[in-house]
């Protein structure tokens, strides 16, 4: 029995780890005195028993149900790991309870009752008691059965709206504490850089500002419930030689410190995240799971995070079976270990007994243990899972009065997916009502994605990802599909639907029905895009990259045999990546484009066609003109851009970074400069006037860019710098005012320090990296900077009507700001 140093309100004895009166630090040290070393190292593991239950259809296993080409070399850990009961996983103690929710369709009570089971059995086979975190996927949501199904985080991307994300992110940490979940694994902060890559959906798009502000404000949500947000994936994941899931990145350090490390550096500094979760990938050679550098030096050491590092499931095996770095798991183990992961997961494999061994043999330091299970218990301290009174029936309190999809949870869903649809082009059809055009008396509504609501979800999501092992259950929440929503948008129309084709088969034979519906009707509606799964099953998701850029399977081919018959056709993209649209974008009668826009998203669209809803999106990733020889994203040096003849290949996209259209108009002018010259460690501000010139109330994104006209190393023609989303009624307008301070200017020189560097800096202001009316130049005068930790990541916004006028600021670039 350990010293006792306090009494409870109740008058019982405390145990020092137990006192709330007492600083946390001293109580994890208290605790960490008392724990042997076979306790310490079981906080470092985990266990998942829902990957190995039997579903009861079918009899798969989550890993088969996902497809096994990915796992292959995994067989026998598997094998080991899913034979451990939880009795014996949690005989020294357990760090994590993995996906209790999110393996197999439990209702919040059934969930809840689950937990209770398994944390008892951790609580009464360890010798102190200690509970273990309970974590869970949250990424479109919180991943569980008949929880509401948000849009996919490209779709948050296309909002350019931080503050809405950031209510979505709170809403689902409320529902995932309410039933005793502590740590949710989002948000994804990869930037894109290749749109052939299958997890593109997952990520807010391909500038590291977007992605920083929209990832901070999600951290901050999720947070705000008392919800763990978990960094991932640190870092390189997104950026694999030809866009191959777990393939090698072949990056040097400059291009990972500016286009891919800011993100998880604002959302640690902006956002307060306390965890982050290494990559599968290897950068130049260096697994992250195994890369000191990266998860010490840089994570700890440079930028001060105090959290806990956990490995992406199987991570730690990977480093030997796939990037083979070491002999055997075990070894893995403490090269992991080593490097700076606090905590394995899914399941106990590298971060074993063995560790016990290798310190009790004098081959591995106590002290890596003991740094490991401090930042973990840290947070369980935090979280208040080592106060006396603490049960685990308590934790799931409010399991029996949450509503996993409520109607301000859908009302919530429905907001975010309409200000996600971006109208490419509204063409000769759009919208199909109003405008001074009749309207459709018989609608034509073809394509193999315009009557199948999983098309609107990710791959993440619970009907995408664990239901097809379930097909009695359908979806778990209510989601019509597009047909559905247009028959409730459209009611004095006829509306005939015809698939047309799958949407990743070769076979044509149903393209007759669908082409002689579309010569049949006033307008044709094309639905086309993907349908998100795991490791080969999909079309777009985890595993499942794509050669090139063409429309999965036969799509495209049915696009320009439905534009040939003549009929106006409406063509509707939902997809978890852009595809290369520039054969049918001249001859179709109108572009949209919908980046799986979640449970809502067939209300959304339908809203947009008909012009109900006005349409606000913008781009987070380029549209391609052409299915390859294309740079992977708008931030390319000068060789990356339009070589006018040098290379026969030409690399303009179809539609830009930042484009959006609506059905009204907006003009943006009158740029003022505040300096000709600032220094170094100054700051300047960028106003423009921002006017609605049409004849509807709308929402325009101004989006600030820069460029370093002349720097030591190549530098991208324009970059974002600072964005706002207004809203002007007809004839309103607005002032908005970007406050930059030199240190966004800041990049990653020669000698890998990064810099403020005078010269002459580039503006431009508009509404897409294309759209830029407003042009102008200032330069930064003084001695060359060095800048790091502490330096400054947002750039403010302020938005101020114009006398008389009325406008409202919908998203900033403010992190502070609400």
């Amino acid at each position: 029995m350990t010293a006792l140093d306090g009494t409870s309100a109740a008058g019982r004895i405390l145990r020092p780890w137990q006192d709330p009166a007492l600083p946390v630090s001293d109580r994890v040290d208290a605790l960490l005195e008392e724990m042997t070393l076979e306790e310490k190292v079981g906080q470092l593991g985990s266990r998942w028993l829902g990957n190995d239950m039997e579903a009861d259809q079918g009899g798969e296993s989550e890993a088969e149900a996902e497809g096994t080409a990915n796992v292959a070399p995994m067989q026998d850990v598997f094998a080991a790991s899913g034979s451990v009961p939880i009795e014996e996983a949690a005989r020294h103690g357990l760090g994590h309870l993995t996906r209790v929710f999110g393996s197999a369709p439990l209702t919040a009570a059934e969930g809840a009752a689950e937990v209770v089971r398994l944390q008892s059995e951790v609580v009464k086979q360890s010798r102190l008691g200690i509970p273990a975190l309970v974590h869970e996927e949250c990424l479109t949501g919180f991943t569980t059965y008949g929880a509401t199904v948000y849009p996919a985080a490209i779709a948050w991307g296309a909002t350019f709206d931080p503050d809405l994300v950031e209510r979505m992110a709170a809403a689902i940490g409320r529902d995932m504490y309410a039933v005793g979940v502590h740590q949710g694994l989002s948000p994804v902060l990869d930037v894109v850089r290749d749109y052939r890559w299958g997890r593109v959906e997952e990520t807010m798009g391909e500038d590291p500002y977007l992605v920083s502000m929209l990832g901070a404000a999600y951290v901050r949500g999720l947070e705000s419930a008392g919800i763990i947000a978990t960094l991932k994936h640190f870092a390189g994941y997104s950026a694999s030689r030809a866009a191959r899931n777990h393939g090698p990145v072949p990056m040097g350090r400059r291009e990972l410190m500016d286009m891919i490390l800011p993100t998880f550096e604002t959302a640690l500094v902006e956002g307060g995240a306390r965890s982050v979760m290494s990559s599968y990938s290897d950068v130049d050679g260096v697994p992250s799971t195994a890369d000191s550098w990266l998860l010490t030096d840089l994570l700890r050491d440079e930028w001060g995070f105090t959290g806990t590092v956990v490995s992406d499931y199987w991570g730690i095996p990977f480093l030997a079976t796939m990037h083979q770095i070491a002999v055997d798991t075990e070894e893995a183990g403490a090269q992991a270990l080593t490097a700076g992961v606090d905590v394995e997961l899914p399941d106990t494999l590298g971060f074993g007994r063995h560790l016990v061994e290798r310190v009790r043999r004098g081959e591995l330091p106590e002290s890596l243990i003991d740094r490991a299970a401090r930042r973990l218990l840290t947070q369980k301290v935090q979280l208040g899972l080592l106060e006396e009174d603490w049960t685990p029936e308590k934790s799931v309190t409010g399991a029996g009065a949450v509503d996993l999809d409520s109607p301000s949870n859908r009302a919530l869903a429905r907001e975010l997916a309409e200000r996600s649809i971006v109208l490419l082009d509204a063409g000769t059809a759009l919208p199909l009502l109003g405008e001074g055009r009749p309207e459709p008396r018989r609608v034509a509504v073809v394509g193999p994605c315009a009557d199948d609501a999983h098309t609107f979800m990710g791959c993440y999501a619970f009907p995408n990802h664990v239901l097809p092992r379930y097909p009695g259950l359908g979806l778990g929440v209510a989601a019509p599909s597009l047909i559905d929503a247009l028959r409730a948008e459209l009611p004095d129309a006829e509306l005939i639907h015809e698939p047309g084709c799958d949407v990743r088969s070769d076979d044509r034979s149903a393209f007759a029905a669908a082409l002689q519906a579309a010569r049949e009707s006033d307008v044709c509606v094309a639905v086309v895009g993907d349908r998100a799964g795991m490791f080969g099953l999909g079309t777009s998701g985890e595993g499942c990259d794509a050669e090139d850029l063409r429309l999965p399977g036969v799509q495209e081919d049915l696009l320009t045999e439905l534009i040939a018959t003549g009929t106006p056709v409406v063509v509707v993209v939902v997809s978890g990546r852009p595809y290369a649209l520039g054969a049918v974008s001249e001859t179709a009668a109108a572009l949209v484009q919908a980046f799986m826009p979640g449970e809502e998203g067939g209300a959304a669209i339908a809203g947009v066609l008909s012009g109900r809803v006005q349409p606000s999106g913008k781009l987070p990733v380029q549209i391609p003109r052409g299915p390859g020889g294309q740079p992977g994203t708008y931030l390319q040096p000068p060789l990356g851009s339009n070589s006018h003849g040098i290379s026969n290949l030409d690399p303009t996209p179809l539609f830009p970074f930042g484009h959006g259209t609506s059905y009204t108009t907006f003009a943006i002018d009158s740029l003022r400069i505040s300096d000709a010259e600032v220094p170094t460690d100054g700051e300047f501000t960028v106003s423009v006037r921002v006017r609605n010139t049409g004849e509807r109330a709308g929402e325009e994104v101004v989006q600030l860019f820069l460029h370093d006209a002349v720097a030591q190393v190549t530098r991208p023609t324009r970059q974002l710098t600072g964005f706002a989303r207004v809203r002007l009624e007809p004839g309103a307008s607005a002032s908005a005012t970007f406050t930059v301070h030199a240190d966004r200017t800041a990049f990653t020189g020669r000698d890998l320090r990064r810099v403020v560097e005078p010269g002459d800096l580039e503006v431009f202001v508009g509404t897409s990296a294309s759209d830029l009316p407003c042009q102008g130049r200032i330069r930064l005068t003084g001695p060359l900077r060095h800048v790091g930790p502490g330096r400054r990541l947002v750039t403010r916004v302020d938005v101020e009507p114009a006398p008389g006028s009325s406008a409202t600021q919908q998203g900033g670039t403010d992190a502070g700001q609400s």
